[in-house]
């Protein structure tokens, strides 16, 4: 028996013990197991008390059982579901049961999803969607993850779909029946309105989703600067915990260390590197170099220098198409001499950063005073980071976009619709030619043509059970 003809199982609630535990089976088995298990199938889409025995007569547990019988089921297939006790022994001894019926056997990572997707119950963008929903960790995330699953961009891409096939089928008319009297003779004209309208509308989704993907990974902030300038404290203090080791002694950090913070429903994963500067040390030279790498892939960079005297802070070859903040840490240990030479404007949030020698300094979009160690300035600091968060997601957080792939595919829609209006005047074959390619990349979209091997790619991150 192919392993997809194959009856699964898996547990589909949270790791025990817990109170209650729901395992779920699909696929032509199911319900032999229910009766098997509970003595009898109970009606569709009714929760039944039942009391579970294993295949020995030996009770597993006092549950709750539902039926759902194909293809009105989660995966289209025949579902059965066990709400027992959630303790390990329970989920033990009726696993074990499961197993041992023949053609059954557990399910690997979102095989559940991937069989609903087979069976036409979601389409790629709903399953890439709910394993968003799985994994969101912030409440933007969450809606758009939801939006995801409810269909959203494959409502949209299905219509587009439809919108392309017809026009396809106006320019084929013409060709495959242009000496017919019942075919209108100028066919190309009104295909190629419809073209363009359609390619004006995707264009519009790209332009107002520019960083609706990135909701999923978080904006990444980078804290980089020389050693000892109270990057790990910064850290720390933005993570309201011990994630950094702090020294004082320089080069402490060798590696890239990353936390998950959520400013208002954003995602941000902040990111303290290794301090930069010339050394000797191989162990800190590749620090060093992970730190510039990491830094340089940054969306936004944080450089971080002591109070007191300006130290050289050059930033020009650290992220050059990211924003740098420069950031004055020790603000404690600051001198009235400082306050003279521009500290005291930079304490109160204002000025340009200038140099050690009054010119102003290179690659600072805005500079901020703090003192890492006793909080003066932080509060500003993460207002600062909310709003950048805010303006950066700002346009994209109701787009359609979701990932990178649904970018890429929509943007060779995009140019594929505008090269077939561009061979209008060459024939109608290559406008054809075109039509059917952008409409094959929308089916990808969808996961309906050619995508055996990214749906390998994107169920083995699911977990087990869903």
């Amino acid at each position: 028996m192919h392993p997809r003809e194959q009856t699964i199982f898996a547990l589909s609630s949270g790791r025990p013990p817990t109170a209650i535990a729901i395992v779920r089976v699909s696929g032509a088995r199911a319900g032999d197991a229910i009766v098997a298990l509970a003595g009898k199938r109970p009606a569709p889409r009714v929760a039944t008390r039942a009391l579970l025995r294993d295949a020995n007569g030996e009770a597993i547990d006092d549950a709750v059982v539902l039926w759902f019988p194909g293809p009105a089921s989660a995966t289209g297939e025949d579902v059965a579901e066990f709400h027992v006790h959630g303790g390990r022994a329970v989920l033990a001894a009726l696993l074990a049961a499961l197993a041992a019926f023949d053609g059954v056997r557990p399910a690997e990572p979102g095989e559940f999803t991937r069989r609903a997707f087979e069976n036409g119950k979601i389409d790629l963008t709903e399953a890439e969607g709910l394993d968003d929903l799985i994994h969101a960790d912030t409440d933007r995330q969450r809606r758009q993850a939801l939006r995801q699953l409810q269909g959203l961009l494959g409502d949209k891409a299905r219509n587009w779909r439809r919108q392309i096939i017809e026009a396809s089928a106006l320019v084929e008319a013409g060709i495959d029946f242009a000496d017919e009297g019942d075919v209108p003779e100028e066919l190309l004209a009104p295909a190629l309105a419809k073209i363009a309208a359609l390619r004006d509308e995707i264009e519009q989704v790209l332009a107002t989703s520019a960083h609706s993907e990135r909701l999923r990974d978080g904006l990444v902030v980078a804290i980089a600067g020389a050693p000892n300038v109270g990057k790990s404290t910064l850290m720390n203090v933005l993570a309201r915990r011990e994630v950094a080791i702090v020294s004082p002694h320089a080069g402490t950090t060798r590696d890239v260390i990353e936390v998950q913070l959520d400013l208002d429903g954003y995602p941000v994963t902040l990111i303290d590197t290794a301090g930069i500067r010339e050394t000797d040390d191989p162990v800190e030279q590749e620090g060093v170099r992970r730190a510039k790498a990491r830094a340089g892939d940054a969306d936004l960079i944080l450089w971080l220098t002591e109070g007191g005297p300006l130290a050289d802070t050059s930033m020009d070859d650290i992220g050059e198409n990211a924003p740098r903040w420069l950031v004055r840490n020790k603000l404690d240990l600051a001198t009235e001499n400082d306050a003279q030479t521009g500290f005291g404007i930079l304490a109160a949030g204002r000025g340009p950063f200038r140099g050690g020698n009054g010119d102003t300094g290179p690659g600072s979009d805005r500079t901020f005073a703090i003192s890492a160690a006793h909080g003066d300035g932080v509060a500003e600091l993460v207002d600062a980071l909310r709003e950048h968060a805010q303006q950066y997601f700002a346009m994209g957080e109701a787009g359609l976009i979701g990932r990178v792939r649904h970018r890429e595919l929509l943007r060779n829609t995009a140019t594929m619709l505008q090269r077939s209006i561009a061979a209008g005047g060459l024939g109608e074959e290559l406008v054809a030619e075109e039509l059917r390619a952008a409409a094959f990349a929308l089916g990808r979209l969808l996961g309906r043509v050619d995508v055996e091997d990214l749906l390998d790619v994107i169920f083995r991150d699911f977990c087990i059970g869903k």
